[in-house]
Order: structure tokens, then sequence, then C-alpha cells
């Protein structure tokens, strides 16, 4: 927490709320714990608050009528929800689910409280605003993607991703698909030829980098 013990510390975004709109907003807030797994929203519900992350991490996704499962994007800790901008904004029902991918916690602001910080203070709407901005351009990003780039490059971009600064990546060839928004099998025959290669190994629900320097050329890293 922030030296004076308030949530909104952690939010460079919130710093410049009047004082009597930082109390508003704090007195509103609701911080809540969310268990590994928990179902934040669905397709159909209307939002009731705008959500603020905390600490953790959470899955935002949309499936198919085919059952075909896309990861939108994540949000972490000292960002937004996106998509529960734009359906209160619009005043529209979700059209994607919403996971907590770890024990997460989060603030929740009734949409009463959101709609009237939104009217009346500039730096509240900037801070929405330029998160909803953020999530926009990744969007876009993924959407070109999925046109336009090749599936071996989108993998290797992906694996690097996940990894980060480790070798190991846990995460099975289904849960891989529904990063890249494409079917399990593609996945596999991808992961094969990659372990052929003797750029990764794959072991039960997991991948192992062998040959970084490899996966960023074939990444255009």
């Amino acid at each position: 927490m922030s030296d004076n013990g308030t949530w909104t510390g952690r939010f460079p975004g919130l710093e410049g709320l009047e004082p009597a709109l930082r109390r508003e907003l704090e007195a509103a807030g609701r911080i809540v714990k969310l268990a590994r797994g928990t179902r934040i929203f669905g397709p159909g519900q209307m939002p009731q608050n705008y959500v603020i992350l905390l600490e953790g991490d959470i899955r935002v996704s949309q499936v198919s009528e085919s059952g075909r499962e896309i990861v939108l994007y994540r949000v972490l800790p000292g960002d937004s929800c996106a998509l529960t901008t734009a359906c209160l904004l619009g005043e529209q029902s979700y059209a994607a689910d919403a996971v907590a991918e770890t024990d997460s916690v989060a603030v929740l602001i009734p949409r009463a409280a959101f709609d009237e910080l939104m009217a009346r203070s500039q730096a509240f709407r900037r801070f929405v605003l330029a998160a909803f901005s953020h999530h926009l351009t990744d969007l876009f990003r993924l959407v070109d993607e999925i046109a336009f780039q090749r599936m071996d490059v989108r993998i290797a971009h992906k694996i690097l991703e996940l990894a980060g600064t480790a070798d190991e990546v846990p995460i099975t060839h289904q849960q891989l698909a529904a990063e890249l928004g494409t079917a399990r099998e593609v996945v596999s025959r991808q992961l094969n030829e990659l372990q052929r290669r003797g750029w990764i190994a794959a072991g039960r629900g997991s991948l192992r980098i062998l040959d970084r320097a490899a996966l960023e050329r074939a990444a255009g890293q």
C-alpha cells in the first residue's frame, strides 16, 4: 500500500485526483480477494463495477460457437479491464469471459460511483481512458497477428513471451492454442517441428526452451 495506507497510492494515474474526489473513490471502492479460477464475468452479463487489479493476473478470453478459445488480453497489477470500461460506457453486456489465473486482489468501484467520477474528474477520466487505449492497441496487434503472421512465427514469439527470462513454460498444447486463437492440432504440429529442430522439449503440461537464440530468430526478434 501507499504511505497513507490507501489503495489509490498504487496507481500513478490517480495522483492527480483532488483530495475530496480521491476520498470519494476510496470510500466507494471495495477490495475483494479472488481465488485462482474465479470467473469474474461472462457473456451476456451486465457490468456492475469498474475493476482495478491490485495483485494477480486476470485472463480475458472469448469462445467461438465451435468451442475454440482465444485469449484477448490479460489484466495485470495496476491495470483495469478494458472490456468492462467499454461495456460501462456503452451500457452493453459482456461478450467474453474473465477468469482469475492466479489468486488475485481487485478493487470494485460500483457503476454509480464510476459514472459520477467520469463526469466530474478529468484525472479519473484520463486514468480510465489511458488503460482502455492500451488494451485496444493490444487487440489491434492481436488481429494483425492472426490475419497476417505465420503460425510458426507466432508460436515462437508466444513461447518466448510466456517464458520471460525462464526456460520452462508451464502450458499445455490446448492452452497455447487458446493463447494463439487456433486449433490444438495446429499447435501440436508446430511444436513437434520445433522439437525436431532441437529448439524446445515438450513435456507433460510444459515446454522447455533448449535454443533461445533460434527461437528469437524465428520470432523475428
